[in-house]
């Protein structure tokens, strides 16, 4: 796994995503999260195809912290199966890693 990770979820309500966002900042699971406006979702859902608008959150975080950033979105999340995606960031501005490995540490 990269040392460093974008994760995405999504979620029903700017609101909720907000509560997301901010509860894994305040706990130092992610350096940034950052909300989008509303996404159309379309999926399959108990053998039905589903539309639905959501706010998706993108985290910034470290692997270190990843097993604990999604321990917290399952945890305060309401969807039954909530979407957790970890993407490798392969590359990025040198202070910007390093601001990300800040926010992250504990202590």
């Amino acid at each position: 796994m990269a040392d460093y990770l974008t994760v995405l979820t999504t979620t029903d309500t700017p609101e909720k995503a907000e509560a997301l966002a901010r509860g894994a900042i305040e706990a130092r699971l992610a350096a940034c999260a950052q909300i989008s406006q509303p996404v159309t979702s379309v999926y399959r859902w108990e053998g039905e195809v589903e539309t639905a608008a959501e706010w998706q959150v993108l985290f910034k975080t470290t692997a270190a912290r990843y097993d604990e950033l999604e321990a917290h979105i399952r945890e305060a999340h309401d969807y039954e199966t909530p979407e957790v995606i970890a993407m490798p960031i392969v590359s990025g501005s040198e202070d910007y890693l390093a601001w990300v490995v800040s926010e992250t540490t504990i202590g």
